[in-house]
């Protein structure tokens, strides 16, 4: 049963912006996704799949990968149950299928040992 759903994906010109959003679904795990660190990894063909951006449950912590700090903003909006990653001065080297990812523990989900995934959305951004 699909409880994160990514969306906000595309095609975008180097330099260009998009902003991703992770809706978390079901009444029970709504509750947990409140509660709960979430945070955004990306895999790009051939390679395996990388930290981007993290947020804890309240939005007070917040951490990013180097190759995205001073670019991407993630943010969090509990009343509409979902975790945006606003990503700005894009890069051929972004693009990837990135997936929305939610855990109890902000080191675990830094690690990327989490208890819930997303299916994930694409971005392109092309030169």
């Amino acid at each position: 049963q699909v409880q994160l759903v990514e969306s906000g994906g595309g095609l975008v010109q180097a330099g260009g912006s998009l902003r991703l959003s992770c809706a978390a679904s079901g009444r029970t795990f709504i509750r947990t996704f409140i509660g709960s660190n979430v945070g955004w990894f990306r895999q790009a063909p051939g390679k395996d799949r990388e930290f981007v951006s993290a947020i804890n449950w309240n939005g007070a912590r917040q951490s990013y990968a180097d190759s995205v700090k001073g670019r991407f903003i993630i943010s969090r909006d509990n009343a509409k149950n979902t975790v945006s990653l606003q990503m700005n001065s894009l890069k051929p080297e972004d693009t990837a299928v990135y997936y929305c990812a939610a855990d109890s523990m902000f080191s675990q989900l830094v690690a990327g040992r989490v208890d819930y995934w997303g299916q994930g959305t694409q971005v392109t951004v092309s030169s």
